[in-house]
Formats: structure tokens, C-alpha cells, sequence
């Protein structure tokens, strides 16, 4: 038997370990980014001594999903904490909800906007940050997620694509248009997409409760037929002039506007014990929402090597909603007939600057400041003809909130052999909110964290294509500001497993220590494998307290002590024919990633980070022949239960999503693509639990339908 080398036989174990799927190439005569570098080229993953992973253009569109959410569920390392189609939170390392940092164009997106609004075809390129950097943000303890949108192309580019997706939940018309030209000393570009989808399924839920003496003495199951219809746009127009003497200045805009309206009748059929107060329950929901930032940056380079930006931002979002609630009782008697509207402005101002001195050969020495203020204006009104409030609770809520933020760094980044480079960073971040409303008290919080970074890589003399990487580094986790205020958000059927939430304004932030390791080997032009692993330990946890008050079951949260994480992923890309010469023209990318947790507050087992997803897998195969590109992929999460205290718990239900695509080149400016999500029709679903000592174990089952969607997608470029 032939023996085949070391790289042949990592890359041919992890594409066996994983289902069969696909992945597909460039097609050609397409305005792209070509993913192949010259094998002698710059590539940011390999020759970049901060590790850095860049997702390009043509990877992020293939598959003409409508959400980023959903092009990032295929690239390895990489999880979404929600439903295909659906929306969800992005991950590094299996953790997210504030642990993963995700930026726009290196800024943190302002207010509550939803990254299953944002199209792919709005972006340039995605970079994953596993280790933090002294220039961007280091609230970032899994990493960061930096998605860049587009940019000037090089050349004249005129592109429209028209698409309909179909399926038994989503179904509707897109859109997006490209435009960019260039001129002697101007360019400008134009990027934007439309949606227009709606929304029809029935959602399940299943709460039970087992006594103490170990009888089911609850057992109710909800039906909840939804009917919805959103809206969507995306604009990113960019300008930019370049000067005499090397001056630059760029103008670059990013606009979303999304509507939502959505009716809801949810009705509780209870097989054993009590009804709850409201089993029929007819909701209306309407949601109008805004965003908008626009950036000035002036940027010079000198003779020397040495350069200068600095840029000038503006930031809005307005938000407002309408909530309409007409519940009835067991007997049929109303329960509750009310409205509740709520509207949110946000406005802010940004400055950031980098000055860059190169110290020699190989030798570059930056500083740099970033400085914010946000405010934050927000009402809810709340009626109700029937329902009976307790004394003293207010309706009516009006509060504002001022967020100041300061930063200052400086980075030294230099090649100390042809074979070892270094970067050491320091950071500060200074961060004070201000809030105050009619229903709370005055509230003033403030933090201010050093952060000391050094990476390090090293590629190993003799052995081309074999390189380790390690980092050091200090990250951290500031509490969002709906956790700091102390508001109650409360529900009609108030109990332990859907409790009231409060805010706690004595929150401190997550601070964590992080060490990071990796082995990569490159063999080929676009082939790689790579070994990483990481440990971060966290101060200053933030869990979740339930706790009843007499009155009603209250959610907030807490800092908790101390949570260590680990990971391993392995990791691999390569055209086929990098293994076998006469192989066809097939790429293959895969990867595996482990993860684990623990809480020391919460005794085991399972007493891992709320929601951490312990294990991925993916893999993705494109074929190309002539005129035809075929693709498929796969992405698994084993989710399974964790032990978030001593006694709550929370089970995410396993998932696979399988994908595949179909792009047919009619022409030089043609092309007509079939995309198929959710192929094994995957439905999601969670399970939150609670032990009382009285009144025993309640559990709540969510199920969520997951329809498989087919999306066909005309291209042209005029």
C-alpha cells in the first residue's frame, strides 16, 4: 500500500468522519474576489502574525441564502444559536450571547439590530478574530466576527439579481443591485437588496410539572398558529476621493429598514391540572425599525512608510412597536385585552484615529484612540381593559440612558527572524452608563479594563508549509444595558420556566484570561489543515437567578463566580486535485470543533456555560464542469443539556442542516441558481426546566417548524 503523506491523510480522515455533502468554486465571468491565491502571495490566515480567517465574497453568495446567519452556518468554527431561516445568535467556540464579539466594518452595530437583516450580498468579506487585537474592541472572549460590507470595485460593475423563494412556512420575492464605477481620483459604489417574505406556521409547546413525590401533576400543550409578513432593505452606498499628495477620503453609509407584522393565536389544552389564566390567547404584533450610520474617513500615507486616519461616525436607530393581546380564560370569560406600544431612539457620535510608523524592515508601530457617546430614549405604554395590575406597578415607563465610551491602544507588530514574528497590544477601555427613569431609580454604572495581547507565529524552518501559532490574551464582557436597568418585562402566564424579567444595575463585567495555541500546514495553493486549541477563564460570571417574590416568578441576572472553557478544532480546505492529479474539479472544507465548560458555582454534571454548544461539524464538496457548479453542505450541532444552577436546567435539541445549490452559467452575464436549505426538514426545539423544592420539576418544550426552502435566483450583469 502507498503511503501517502502526513496532510493527505489528516484531510481524507476528516472529509470520511463527516457526511457526504458540497462546496463550490468560483463561477466564471462573475464579478468576484478570486479565493485562490498565488501560492507565493499574501494570505491573510497564513502570513498574518494576528491569526486571522477572511470568508470572502463569492463563499459568503454561492448559496444565495437572503440572511448572513445562514452563509455562516457553513463556515467551520463557526455556529448560529437559532434556526435555519429563522434568525439566531452567531458563535465562536459554541459560545454567544455577548461572549462573541460581531462588528461592522470594526464597529459594534448599534442598538438592538438583528443580523438576520443584514443580506450577504450588502457584504464584502467576514473576518474571524479567534484571538483579540489591540485595534478592535476586546469584548471578545470567544472572538470576534468582523463583517465588512462592500466596497469600491476595481473596475465598472452593474449587477441585478432577482429571486423567489418558496416553501410551506417562508415564501417571497428578493432583490439586490450592484453598482460601482471609478474615475480619475473619484469611485463610487452602490450595494442594496430588498425582501419581501411571508410567514405562515404552527409552533408547539409542552409544560409539565412532576410533583415531589414523583407524579405528573401538570401536563399542558400549546398550539400557536402564526401568520406574519416582513419587509426589508439594505443600502450601503460609498464614496471615495483620492487627493494630491496622497490624501483619501471616504464616505460610506449603511441604511436597514425592516417591517414586521405577525398574528399569533396560541391555544393551551390542559390534559392534567389547571388551566393556566389565559389558554386562549390572540396576539398582534407590529414592529417599524430603522437603522442607519454613516462614516467620514480621511486617511494619508507618507514617503517613509508611515500613515494616518481617522474617522468621524454618526449613528441612529429608531424602533417602534405595537403589541395587541386578547386572551380569554378556561370558561371563555375575557382575561385580558391589552395594548402595549413601545418606541426607542437611538442616536450616537464616534471618533476613531490610527497613526502607523514603521520602525524598519518588517517593523510597524500603531497607536489609536476610539471615543463614543450614545443616547438612548425609550417609552411603553401599557393597557388594559380587563386585566388587574398589582398596586404600584407603573404602565407607563419613559427612561433615558447615556453610554460614554473611551479607548486608547497601542500595538507593535514585527518580524523578529524571516521565520518568527511577534505583535504585543495593550488596551484600554473605558465605559460609563448613565440611566434614569420614572419607574426605576437614577442608575450609574462604570468599568475600565486594561488588555494585554501578544500573538505570536512561527513557521518552522526547513518544513515549508508548517507553521504553530500561540496568543495571550486578556478579554472581556461588559453587561448590555437592558441587564443593567431595573425594569421588569412581565408575562401573562407568569411561572418558573417563564418568569418576569428583571434587570440588575450592580452587574459587573466578565473578565477572562485566554490562551490560545494552533498547528497549520499548507501543502498546496488553497490547502490547508489546522490543529487549535484554546482555554479561557472567566471571572465574574454572569448567570441567571429565578427566584418568586411572593407575588410573581422573577428572572435576573447575577454575577456567579468563576467558568473555565476549552476547545479543540481541526480544520481543512483543498481542491482535490492538491491529493490526486487526475482528480475532477472538486474542493473540499471541513472541520470538527469540541467544546467544553464548567461553572464552579453549579455543581455537575452538565454545569456548562448557558446555551454553549459542546460539539460542530462541517463539511462542504463543489464540483465544476463547464457551464454547470454543483454544491452541498452540511452543518451538525449536538447541543444536549446543561445545568445552569443547582436547579435549572436547559436542553437545545440536536440539529443538521444540509444545503445544496445549482448554478447554471447560461452566459458571459447570465446565470440562474437553485438553492435548496434545510433538506432534512430540521425543526428546533429547547426545553427549559426548574426544580422547586415544593412544588417539584416544571419543564417547558418549545418546537419550532423547520421547512425545507427552495430559493431560484436570476443574475445579471449589464
Amino acid at each position: 500500500m502507498t503511503n501517502l503523506p502526513t496532510h493527505y491523510t489528516v484531510s481524507l480522515l476528516i472529509a470520511a468522519s463527516l457526511p457526504i455533502s458540497a462546496t463550490a468554486q468560483t463561477e466564471p465571468g462573475m464579478s468576484q474576489v478570486d479565493i485562490r491565491g498565488s501560492a507565493a502571495g499574501y494570505d491573510a490566515r497564513r502570513d498574518d502574525t494576528a491569526t486571522r480567517i477572511v470568508i470572502k465574497r463569492d463563499e459568503l453568495t454561492r448559496y444565495g441564502d437572503r440572511s448572513i446567519l445562514d452563509a455562516l452556518r457553513r463556515v467551520p468554527g463557526v455556529t448560529i444559536d437559532g434556526s435555519s431561516g429563522q434568525g439566531g445568535t452567531i458563535q465562536l467556540r459554541g459560545l454567544g450571547a455577548g461572549y462573541t464579539q460581531v462588528l461592522i466594518n470594526g464597529e459594534r452595530a448599534p442598538g438592538n439590530f438583528s443580523f438576520d437583516t443584514l443580506s450577504p450580498e450588502v457584504v464584502e468579506r467576514i473576518e474571524v478574530l479567534r484571538a483579540a487585537t489591540a485595534d478592535l474592541s476586546t469584548q471578545a472572549v470567544a472572538g470576534t466576527v468582523n463583517i465588512v460590507l462592500r466596497h469600491v470595485a476595481k473596475t465598472r460593475e452593474r449587477e441585478l439579481k432577482l429571486g423567489m423563494l418558496g416553501s410551506d412556512v417562508f415564501s417571497g420575492p428578493n432583490a439586490s443591485l450592484q453598482l460601482s464605477d471609478r474615475r480619475e481620483g473619484f469611485a463610487w459604489s452602490l450595494a442594496g437588496d430588498g425582501v419581501s417574505e411571508r410567514l405562515d406556521r404552527v409552533n408547539g409547546m409542552v409544560l409539565e410539572n412532576t410533583g415531589t413525590d414523583g407524579a405528573l401533576d401538570l401536563l399542558r400543550t400549546t398550539a400557536t398558529d402564526e401568520r406574519g409578513r416582513m419587509r426589508r432593505l439594505n443600502l450601503t452606498p460609498r464614496l471615495e476621493w483620492t487627493l494630491a499628495g496622497g490624501d483619501k477620503i471616504t464616505s460610506e453609509t449603511f441604511v436597514n429598514v425592516t417591517r414586521f407584522r405577525n398574528r399569533g393565536h396560541a391555544l393551551v389544552t390542559t390534559l392534567i391540572g389547571g388551566p393556566p389564566p389565559a389558554p386562549d390567547l390572540v396576539s398582534h404584533y407590529r414592529a417599524d425599525d430603522e437603522t442607519a450610520r454613516t462614516d467620514l474617513r480621511w486617511s494619508r500615507g507618507f514617503p517613509s512608510g508611515a500613515s494616518i486616519e481617522a474617522k468621524l461616525g454618526l449613528t441612529g436607530e429608531r424602533s417602534e412597536n405595537v403589541s395587541l393581546r386578547d386572551g380569554r380564560d378556561a370558561a371563555g370569560n375575557p382575561e385580558t385585552d391589552g395594548r402595549i406600544d413601545g418606541a426607542r431612539r437611538d442616536r450616537g457620535i464616534n471618533s476613531t484615529g490610527k497613526a502607523m510608523r514603521k520602525l524598519g524592515s518588517g517593523h510597524a508601530f500603531a497607536t489609536g484612540w476610539d471615543g463614543s457617546v450614545t443616547w438612548r430614549d425609550e417609552t411603553r405604554i401599557e393597557q388594559d381593559r380587563v386585566r388587574t395590575f398589582p398596586s404600584g406597578l407603573a404602565l407607563d415607563e419613559t427612561f433615558e440612558a447615556r453610554v460614554t465610551r473611551l479607548v486608547m491602544y497601542a500595538q507593535d507588530e514585527w518580524d523578529i527572524t524571516p521565520h518568527w514574528s511577534m505583535y504585543l497590544g495593550l488596551r484600554w477601555e473605558g465605559i460609563r452608563t448613565r440611566a434614569s427613569g420614572n419607574s426605576f431609580a437614577s442608575t450609574r454604572s462604570g468599568s475600565g479594563v486594561w488588555s494585554p495581547v501578544m500573538q505570536t507565529l512561527w513557521k518552522i524552518p526547513g518544513r515549508k508549509g508548517d507553521q504553530v501559532r500561540f496568543a495571550l490574551t486578556r478579554t472581556y464582557k461588559e453587561p448590555d444595558l437592558w441587564n443593567l436597568l431595573p425594569r421588569r418585562q412581565a408575562f401573562e402566564n407568569n411561572s418558573a420556566t417563564e418568569a418576569d424579567f428583571q434587570g440588575n444595575p450592580n452587574l459587573k463585567p466578565e473578565l477572562a484570561w485566554g490562551v490560545d495555541a494552533a498547528y497549520e500546514h499548507y501543502w498546496a495553493e488553497n490547502a490547508m489543515v489546522s490543529l487549535a486549541t484554546s482555554l479561557r477563564r472567566i471571572d465574574d460570571y454572569t448567570s441567571n437567578r429565578i427566584y418568586f417574590d411572593g407575588y410573581r416568578w422573577i428572572f435576573t441576572p447575577v454575577n456567579d463566580g468563576r467558568a473555565e472553557t476549552r476547545t479543540v478544532e481541526l480544520e481543512t480546505k483543498f481542491p482535490l486535485k492538491s491529493l490526486f492529479a487526475d482528480a475532477p474539479e472538486i474542493d473540499v472544507r471541513a472541520g470538527v470543533a469540541r467544546h467544553w465548560s464548567r461553572v464552579k458555582s453549579v455543581p455537575g454534571p452538565d454545569n456548562r456555560l448557558e446555551r454553549q454548544t459542546p460539539l460542530s461539524a462541517n463539511l462542504g464538496i463543489d464540483y465544476r464542469r463547464g457551464a454547470l457548479t454543483l454544491g452541498s453542505s452540511v452543518a451538525h450541532k449536538r447541543n444536549g443539556m446543561v445545568r445552569v444552577t443547582a436547579n435549572r436546567g436547559y436542553y437545545t435539541a440536536p440539529r443538521t442542516d444540509l444545503d445544496a445549490y445549482a448554478a447554471w452559467r447560461i452566459d458571459a452575464k447570465r446565470l440562474l441558481r437553485l438553492s435548496l436549505a434545510n433538506l432534512l426538514r430540521e425543526n428546533e426545539g429547547f426545553e427549559p426546566s426548574y426544580a422547586d423544592p415544593v412544588t417539584g420539576l416544571e419543564k417547558r418544550r418549545f418546537y419550532f417548524t423547520g421547512p425545507l426552502r427552495a430559493t431560484l435566483t436570476y443574475q445579471l450583469a449589464f
